[in-house]
């Protein structure tokens, strides 16, 4: 699987990524310590290739630099937590 470039802006509260032009996006909200992921959306056109994945993971990564838990909104987000336990330490499911 081909790892590609996270780009993170905090100020926006959104991952993204950039493939054969087409952008990627995880888009968050924080609650105080916790990080909220509301959206995680690849287009059509790149799609089926772990995108969406590795812009959880990295936003997962993220929080736990920060010492934060997370909580996957999006059905996505939620979906991936259940097939990548070694994160469950970050849950948080309020």
């Amino acid at each position: 699987m081909t790892t590609h470039e996270i780009e993170h802006d905090p100020a926006s509260a959104v991952f993204t990524t950039t493939v054969d032009g087409e952008v990627a996006r995880l888009e968050y909200h924080r609650e105080g310590d916790l990080l909220v992921i509301t959206h995680t959306g690849v287009p059509d056109a790149i799609a089926g290739r772990g995108i969406a994945g590795q812009l959880v993971r990295a936003a997962f990564e993220y929080a736990k630099s920060q010492s934060w838990h997370v909580r996957p909104k999006c059905a996505y987000a939620a979906a991936w937590t259940e097939r990548h336990p070694e994160y469950n330490q970050l849950l948080d499911l309020g």
